[in-house]
């Protein structure tokens, strides 16, 4: 807590206004204590984002390179996301670095995601949604093979978030699949309850906190405001749309309001 805005203040003041000028300068150290602390904050937010852009694409590389080598759908997977994020000049540049540094034989995976993991303060939402693009890098070509389950694994354990990884796994695996035969075409039921981590079995009641509770997970604006970098703000609209088409396609089968 910053307090020595507050204490220097009425220190002053009181020196040359007694119990008034002390008073006087209690509050206008209170207000330098709070702009510090807006400062402080802003500074933490863009140290976030900026760790979260370069994680990301850093990791992106080293997935795609588990197979033994980068295909072309790697590096349209990371091309597309780059477009997507809008990202030109210089930060593109910084993202194909990155990218290309995660491909190195020398890539400290263990480091980069424990720096990552320290700087996002292990927010969970901001983990699963590190770890939700990692997977779509890994399913780029429509199959996952062993050894980049591997690398998912060692990610997953390392951000904590190996209890979640089969599931994540499990819907994805169904996005990709309504993307890819999809057009203008509804998603099929058993992928609708994939997307949702969920089964014909849930009451109607846990499909709607299942869905409530994903779409709080990938809620655009407070993934930006926990440290995802606003350039990515398109990946969670993205995915918010899908389980919303998703728990649609539910709701219309089973006649939910």
């Amino acid at each position: 807590m910053r307090i020595w805005g507050k204490v220097f203040g009425f220190i002053i003041g009181f020196m040359f206004g007694k119990v008034f000028g002390g008073l006087l300068g209690l509050w206008l150290g209170h207000l330098y204590d709070k702009r510090q602390r807006l400062s402080s904050l802003i500074q933490d937010a863009g140290e976030r984002q900026a760790i979260f852009f370069n994680t990301t694409f850093a990791v992106m590389g080293h997935v795609a390179k588990a197979s033994g080598h980068v295909t072309e759908a790697d590096i349209r997977v990371a091309t597309l996301l780059m477009d997507k994020m809008q990202l030109t000049g210089r930060a593109r540049q910084e993202a194909q670095e990155a990218f290309r540094s995660g491909r190195q034989s020398g890539f400290d995976l263990s480091k980069q995601l424990a720096d990552f993991k320290r700087v996002t303060q292990s927010r969970h939402e901001l983990l699963q949604m590190f770890l939700e693009i990692q997977i779509q890098t890994a399913l780029s070509d429509g199959e996952l093979q062993a050894k980049e389950q591997q690398v998912l694994a060692v990610i997953a354990e390392q951000l904590g978030m190996s209890g979640v990884l089969k599931d994540l796994l499990s819907r994805w695996q169904a996005e990709f699949q309504h993307h890819q035969s999809s057009h203008g075409s509804k998603m099929p039921i058993k992928d609708a309850y994939l997307v949702l981590g969920s089964d014909e079995s849930a009451s109607d009641q846990q499909i709607k906190r299942a869905y409530r509770k994903l779409m709080n997970e990938h809620h655009p604006d407070k993934l930006v405001a926990k440290g995802l970098p606003e350039e990515m703000m398109m990946i969670a609209k993205d995915k918010a749309q899908d389980i919303q088409a998703a728990y649609e396609v539910i709701k219309t089968s089973r006649g939910m309001r």
